[in-house]
Protein backbone atom coordinates (compact mmCIF):
# COMPACT_ATOMS: atom_id res chain seq x y z
CA UNK A 1 0.00 0.00 0.00
CA UNK A 2 1.21 3.40 -1.01
CA UNK A 3 2.21 6.12 1.60
CA UNK A 4 1.33 9.68 1.44
CA UNK A 5 5.03 10.79 1.86
CA UNK A 6 5.57 9.78 -2.25
CA UNK A 7 1.89 11.24 -3.37
CA UNK A 8 4.06 13.86 -5.17
CA UNK A 9 6.38 11.68 -6.66
CA UNK A 10 3.81 9.21 -7.80
CA UNK A 11 1.41 12.18 -9.42
CA UNK A 12 4.67 13.01 -11.03
CA UNK A 13 5.32 9.79 -12.46
CA UNK A 14 2.28 9.69 -14.04
CA UNK A 15 2.53 12.47 -16.39
CA UNK A 16 6.45 11.03 -17.07
CA UNK A 17 5.15 8.33 -19.73
CA UNK A 18 6.22 5.87 -16.70
CA UNK A 19 4.07 2.48 -17.02
CA UNK A 20 1.17 3.61 -14.88
CA UNK A 21 0.04 0.90 -12.77
CA UNK A 22 -3.35 0.56 -12.37
CA UNK A 23 -5.59 -1.68 -14.89
CA UNK A 24 -6.68 0.92 -17.59
CA UNK A 25 -10.35 0.23 -17.03
CA UNK A 26 -9.75 1.66 -13.10
CA UNK A 27 -8.32 5.09 -14.62
CA UNK A 28 -11.03 4.99 -17.08
CA UNK A 29 -13.45 4.91 -14.30
CA UNK A 30 -11.60 7.77 -12.58
CA UNK A 31 -11.39 9.71 -15.53
CA UNK A 32 -15.16 8.96 -15.94
CA UNK A 33 -15.99 10.65 -12.41
CA UNK A 34 -13.14 13.38 -13.46
CA UNK A 35 -15.82 14.49 -15.83
CA UNK A 36 -18.53 14.11 -13.57
CA UNK A 37 -17.09 16.44 -10.78
CA UNK A 38 -16.38 18.97 -13.74
CA UNK A 39 -19.76 18.89 -15.26
CA UNK A 40 -21.30 19.99 -11.73
CA UNK A 41 -19.29 22.41 -11.31
CA UNK A 42 -19.41 24.27 -14.49
CA UNK A 43 -23.12 23.95 -13.98
CA UNK A 44 -23.00 25.72 -11.16
CA UNK A 45 -20.94 28.79 -12.09
CA UNK A 46 -23.25 29.17 -14.90
CA UNK A 47 -26.53 28.55 -12.99
CA UNK A 48 -26.46 29.21 -9.67
CA UNK A 49 -25.70 32.43 -8.10
CA UNK A 50 -23.78 32.66 -4.97
CA UNK A 51 -26.20 33.05 -1.68
CA UNK A 52 -24.75 35.03 1.25
CA UNK A 53 -23.52 33.41 4.17
CA UNK A 54 -25.96 33.28 7.15
CA UNK A 55 -24.49 30.56 9.25
CA UNK A 56 -20.72 29.59 10.04
CA UNK A 57 -18.87 27.00 8.40
CA UNK A 58 -15.90 24.89 8.87
CA UNK A 59 -14.11 26.22 6.16
CA UNK A 60 -14.60 29.54 7.36
CA UNK A 61 -13.57 30.01 11.32
CA UNK A 62 -10.10 30.41 10.55
CA UNK A 63 -10.79 33.63 9.02
CA UNK A 64 -10.79 37.13 11.50
CA UNK A 65 -13.65 37.64 13.94
CA UNK A 66 -14.24 41.31 11.94
CA UNK A 67 -14.52 40.22 8.89
CA UNK A 68 -16.83 36.42 10.19
CA UNK A 69 -19.23 38.85 11.75
CA UNK A 70 -19.75 41.12 8.52
CA UNK A 71 -20.39 37.85 6.56
CA UNK A 72 -23.48 36.98 8.90
CA UNK A 73 -24.36 40.53 10.27
CA UNK A 74 -23.90 42.87 7.05
CA UNK A 75 -27.36 44.05 5.57
CA UNK A 76 -25.54 45.50 2.86
CA UNK A 77 -25.30 43.80 -0.45
CA UNK A 78 -22.14 42.25 -0.99
CA UNK A 79 -20.72 42.99 -4.69
CA UNK A 80 -21.57 40.49 -7.22
CA UNK A 81 -17.72 38.73 -8.45
CA UNK A 82 -16.78 39.80 -11.82
CA UNK A 83 -16.78 37.12 -14.04
CA UNK A 84 -12.91 37.06 -14.77
CA UNK A 85 -12.97 36.01 -11.11
CA UNK A 86 -15.56 34.07 -11.13
CA UNK A 87 -13.49 32.06 -14.02
CA UNK A 88 -10.31 31.95 -12.23
CA UNK A 89 -12.50 30.23 -8.96
CA UNK A 90 -14.17 27.75 -11.34
CA UNK A 91 -10.28 26.70 -12.98
CA UNK A 92 -9.16 26.63 -9.43
CA UNK A 93 -11.92 23.62 -8.59
CA UNK A 94 -11.27 21.94 -11.80
CA UNK A 95 -7.61 21.70 -10.54
CA UNK A 96 -8.33 20.43 -6.99
CA UNK A 97 -10.44 18.00 -8.97
CA UNK A 98 -7.71 16.59 -11.09
CA UNK A 99 -5.14 16.55 -8.05
CA UNK A 100 -7.75 14.14 -6.81
CA UNK A 101 -8.13 12.36 -9.69
CA UNK A 102 -4.18 12.15 -10.19
CA UNK A 103 -3.68 10.76 -6.51
CA UNK A 104 -6.17 8.27 -7.20
CA UNK A 105 -4.72 6.93 -10.55
CA UNK A 106 -1.15 6.95 -9.11
CA UNK A 107 -2.41 4.16 -6.63
CA UNK A 108 -3.16 6.04 -3.40
CA UNK A 109 -5.98 5.61 -1.80
CA UNK A 110 -8.42 8.41 -1.90
CA UNK A 111 -11.68 8.07 0.43
CA UNK A 112 -14.43 10.08 1.91
CA UNK A 113 -14.47 12.83 -1.10
CA UNK A 114 -16.78 15.49 -0.09
CA UNK A 115 -17.67 14.24 2.78
CA UNK A 116 -20.14 16.56 5.38
CA UNK A 117 -18.73 16.79 8.91
CA UNK A 118 -19.62 18.97 12.07
CA UNK A 119 -17.66 20.31 14.71
CA UNK A 120 -19.78 21.98 18.07
CA UNK A 121 -22.67 22.22 15.40
CA UNK A 122 -20.95 23.81 12.26
CA UNK A 123 -20.71 22.13 9.48
CA UNK A 124 -18.34 21.69 6.38
CA UNK A 125 -17.41 19.04 3.24
CA UNK A 126 -13.76 17.78 3.53
CA UNK A 127 -12.05 17.35 -0.04
CA UNK A 128 -10.71 13.88 0.98
CA UNK A 129 -8.98 11.40 3.05
CA UNK A 130 -5.65 10.17 1.34
CA UNK A 131 -3.50 7.17 2.72
CA UNK A 132 -5.57 7.92 5.88
CA UNK A 133 -4.59 11.07 6.05
CA UNK A 134 -6.98 13.99 6.10
CA UNK A 135 -6.01 16.12 2.73
CA UNK A 136 -7.16 19.83 1.71
CA UNK A 137 -6.49 20.54 -2.19
CA UNK A 138 -5.64 24.25 -3.03
CA UNK A 139 -4.89 25.90 -6.22
CA UNK A 140 -2.50 28.42 -5.72
CA UNK A 141 -0.95 31.86 -7.32
CA UNK A 142 3.41 30.94 -7.66
CA UNK A 143 3.47 33.65 -4.64
CA UNK A 144 1.10 31.86 -2.52
CA UNK A 145 2.10 28.26 -3.47
CA UNK A 146 5.88 29.33 -2.00
CA UNK A 147 4.26 29.41 1.45
CA UNK A 148 2.98 25.68 1.09
CA UNK A 149 6.26 25.30 -0.32
CA UNK A 150 8.37 26.47 2.56
CA UNK A 151 6.13 25.08 5.05
CA UNK A 152 5.41 29.01 5.82
CA UNK A 153 1.54 29.10 6.01
CA UNK A 154 1.95 29.35 10.09
CA UNK A 155 3.17 32.44 9.78
CA UNK A 156 1.12 33.78 7.08
CA UNK A 157 -2.31 32.48 6.95
CA UNK A 158 -4.44 35.98 5.63
CA UNK A 159 -7.44 33.23 4.35
CA UNK A 160 -7.89 31.41 7.71
CA UNK A 161 -6.27 28.00 6.31
CA UNK A 162 -5.15 26.42 9.01
CA UNK A 163 -8.63 26.98 10.63
CA UNK A 164 -10.21 25.11 7.90
CA UNK A 165 -7.59 22.14 8.36
CA UNK A 166 -8.08 21.80 11.84
CA UNK A 167 -11.77 21.99 12.15
CA UNK A 168 -11.28 18.92 9.14
CA UNK A 169 -9.08 16.99 11.39
CA UNK A 170 -10.68 17.40 14.42
CA UNK A 171 -13.82 16.23 12.70
CA UNK A 172 -12.12 13.02 11.98
CA UNK A 173 -10.32 12.89 15.08
CA UNK A 174 -6.99 13.12 13.48
CA UNK A 175 -4.07 14.66 14.96
CA UNK A 176 -2.52 15.81 11.78
CA UNK A 177 -3.41 17.17 8.29
CA UNK A 178 -1.88 17.59 4.77
CA UNK A 179 -2.76 20.41 2.22
CA UNK A 180 -1.85 19.42 -1.44
CA UNK A 181 -1.43 22.20 -3.76
CA UNK A 182 -0.46 22.64 -7.16
CA UNK A 183 0.23 26.22 -8.75
CA UNK A 184 -1.76 27.63 -11.07
CA UNK A 185 0.85 28.97 -13.24
CA UNK A 186 3.58 26.28 -13.22
CA UNK A 187 1.88 23.24 -12.68
CA UNK A 188 4.41 22.35 -9.88
CA UNK A 189 2.50 19.90 -6.97
CA UNK A 190 3.76 20.52 -2.96
CA UNK A 191 2.45 18.35 0.02
CA UNK A 192 2.09 19.88 2.97
CA UNK A 193 1.45 18.34 6.11
CA UNK A 194 0.87 20.00 10.11
CA UNK A 195 0.72 18.34 13.42
CA UNK A 196 -1.14 18.54 16.03
CA UNK A 197 0.66 21.47 17.43
CA UNK A 198 0.37 23.28 14.56
CA UNK A 199 -3.00 22.62 14.18
CA UNK A 200 -5.81 25.13 16.97
CA UNK A 201 -8.64 23.87 18.56
CA UNK A 202 -11.54 23.91 16.22
CA UNK A 203 -14.49 23.82 19.14
CA UNK A 204 -12.46 26.43 21.36
CA UNK A 205 -12.68 28.56 18.26
CA UNK A 206 -15.97 28.50 17.07
CA UNK A 207 -17.27 28.65 20.48
CA UNK A 208 -15.64 32.01 20.25
CA UNK A 209 -16.80 32.87 17.13
CA UNK A 210 -20.22 32.02 17.93
CA UNK A 211 -20.18 34.59 20.76
CA UNK A 212 -18.90 37.42 18.13
CA UNK A 213 -20.84 37.25 15.72
CA UNK A 214 -24.32 37.45 17.81
CA UNK A 215 -22.92 40.47 19.24
CA UNK A 216 -24.02 43.72 18.31
CA UNK A 217 -20.66 45.49 18.92
CA UNK A 218 -18.25 44.74 15.72
CA UNK A 219 -15.14 43.44 16.35
CA UNK A 220 -12.05 45.72 15.84
CA UNK A 221 -10.36 45.83 12.35
CA UNK A 222 -8.41 42.71 11.01
CA UNK A 223 -5.34 44.15 9.89
CA UNK A 224 -3.92 47.34 10.29
CA UNK A 225 -3.13 49.43 7.20
CA UNK A 226 0.09 49.49 5.72
CA UNK A 227 2.37 52.53 5.43
CA UNK A 228 3.07 53.44 1.43
CA UNK A 229 6.51 54.55 1.27
CA UNK A 230 7.57 57.98 3.54
CA UNK A 231 4.42 59.79 1.81
CA UNK A 232 2.74 59.30 5.17
CA UNK A 233 -0.14 57.48 2.85
CA UNK A 234 -1.66 54.08 4.06
CA UNK A 235 -2.98 51.23 1.93
CA UNK A 236 -4.97 48.18 2.81
CA UNK A 237 -2.95 44.99 4.66
CA UNK A 238 -3.59 41.97 1.73
CA UNK A 239 -5.80 40.33 4.17
CA UNK A 240 -8.12 43.46 3.57
CA UNK A 241 -7.86 43.51 -0.14
CA UNK A 242 -9.45 40.08 -0.63
CA UNK A 243 -12.55 40.76 1.73
CA UNK A 244 -15.76 41.33 0.26
CA UNK A 245 -16.14 43.81 3.17
CA UNK A 246 -13.90 45.81 2.71
CA UNK A 247 -15.58 49.07 1.05
CA UNK A 248 -18.72 48.64 4.61
CA UNK A 249 -15.44 48.02 6.92
CA UNK A 250 -13.45 51.37 5.68
CA UNK A 251 -16.00 53.15 4.94
CA UNK A 252 -14.93 55.91 7.57
CA UNK A 253 -11.25 55.98 5.54
CA UNK A 254 -10.23 59.26 3.89
CA UNK A 255 -12.45 61.66 6.10
CA UNK A 256 -15.49 59.43 5.22
CA UNK A 257 -14.38 58.69 1.48
CA UNK A 258 -13.83 55.61 2.17
CA UNK A 259 -11.38 53.23 -0.17
CA UNK A 260 -9.94 55.26 -2.74
CA UNK A 261 -7.89 53.18 -5.18
CA UNK A 262 -4.96 53.95 -7.66
CA UNK A 263 -3.92 52.67 -10.86
CA UNK A 264 -0.22 52.70 -10.17
CA UNK A 265 2.56 50.59 -12.59
CA UNK A 266 2.64 47.38 -10.76
CA UNK A 267 -1.25 46.79 -9.91
CA UNK A 268 -3.89 48.53 -8.12
CA UNK A 269 -3.64 50.50 -4.69
CA UNK A 270 -6.24 50.83 -2.11
CA UNK A 271 -5.74 53.63 0.10
CA UNK A 272 -7.76 54.51 3.33
CA UNK A 273 -5.36 57.80 4.51
CA UNK A 274 -3.81 59.96 1.64
CA UNK A 275 -1.02 62.27 3.16
CA UNK A 276 -0.20 62.83 -0.33
CA UNK A 277 -2.12 62.66 -3.20
CA UNK A 278 -0.38 60.36 -5.42
CA UNK A 279 0.52 61.43 -9.34
CA UNK A 280 -0.98 58.43 -10.76
CA UNK A 281 -4.51 57.89 -11.90
CA UNK A 282 -7.65 57.14 -9.30
CA UNK A 283 -10.05 53.94 -10.25
CA UNK A 284 -13.67 56.08 -10.19
CA UNK A 285 -15.97 53.28 -9.37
Amino acid sequence: MKKITTLVEDIYKIFSFALIEMDEKEVDKHIDNFGEQLKIHLKTFLYEKPKPNEHLRLSAIGKPDRQLWYTINSKKETRDLKPSTRIKFLYGYILEELLLTCAAIAGHKVENQQQQLEVSGVVGHQDAIIDDTLVDCKSASSSSFIKFKNHNLINEDPFGYIGQISAYAEANNKDEAAFLVIDKTTGEICLDKYRSLELINATTRIEHLKKVVSNSTIPDRCYAPVPVGKSGNLKLAVGCIYCNHNQECWQDANDGQGIRTFNYARGKRYLVNINKEPDVPEVIN
